[in-house]
């Protein structure tokens, strides 16, 4: 029994196996895999030491492509991907805020997963491929701070509450870069508990060696 052959076995209507359908997912899931992992092992992951991301990111990479390509259809492809896109812009995560880099890299391993999933014949696997490095590329250069400085947010409970008043704000950074050991750029106020006398601040900030060491 060849290939042919095989293929044409079917099981409650659909074929049994594909070969170039199965090989096509094999090779365009490595793709996928090989650049999701590079966003978020290599390039998220050294910056912001957060396992917690690297595993949802990982996971949501590895679905997100997987709904795609065996969803997929001719007259789908356009819709469901938009489809999709429209449903991640509402995601929140009540347990916790997640901050706006953190849910940039959320969305660079969704594009990459849909990128790699739903590219059909028409585009070559160089082309393919080109569009990942692509990507990757600028999600290394924005990140190793070619443009920017790199800054972090922290979310602490603060006791002194009466360094909070808008006459005070300078007394306040100094007392929050003396005790932290990192530069505080700005803080701004989330809510304040006047029960205990705390309030909780959102704290910009950047590590004295340029945030090498990761923000969490």
């Amino acid at each position: 029994m060849n290939f042919e052959q095989i293929e044409k076995i079917t099981l409650f209507g659909s074929r049994l196996i594909d070969f170039q359908g199965f090989g096509s997912l094999l090779v365009k899931f490595a793709i996928d895999l090989i650049f999701a992992f590079i966003v978020v092992r290599l390039i998220f992951y050294p910056a912001y030491r957060d396992r917690d991301y690297v595993f949802s990111n990982f996971l949501i990479n590895v679905c997100i492509f997987l709904i795609c390509f065996l969803m997929a259809s001719i007259k789908l492809k356009i819709g469901f991907a938009f489809g999709l896109f429209a449903v991640f812009s509402i995601i929140r995560y009540r347990t916790e805020q997640i901050p706006i880099r953190e849910m940039t890299y959320m969305f660079i391993v969704i594009i990459l997963g849909v990128l790699n999933a739903l590219s059909n014949d028409s585009i070559s696997y160089l082309e393919l491929l080109a569009a990942n490095i692509i990507i990757v590329t600028a999600v290394y250069v924005v990140e190793n701070n070619m443009f920017s400085k790199k800054e972090y947010i922290k979310i602490i409970t603060y006791e002194k509450i009466d360094l909070i008043k808008p006459e005070n704000y300078d007394k306040l950074i100094a007392d929050l870069n003396e005790r932290t050991g990192f530069k505080v750029n700005r803080a701004e106020i989330q809510s304040v508990n006047f029960l205990n006398d705390t309030a909780k601040l959102k704290v910009m900030y950047e590590y004295p060696d340029g945030g090498k060491n990761g923000g969490k």
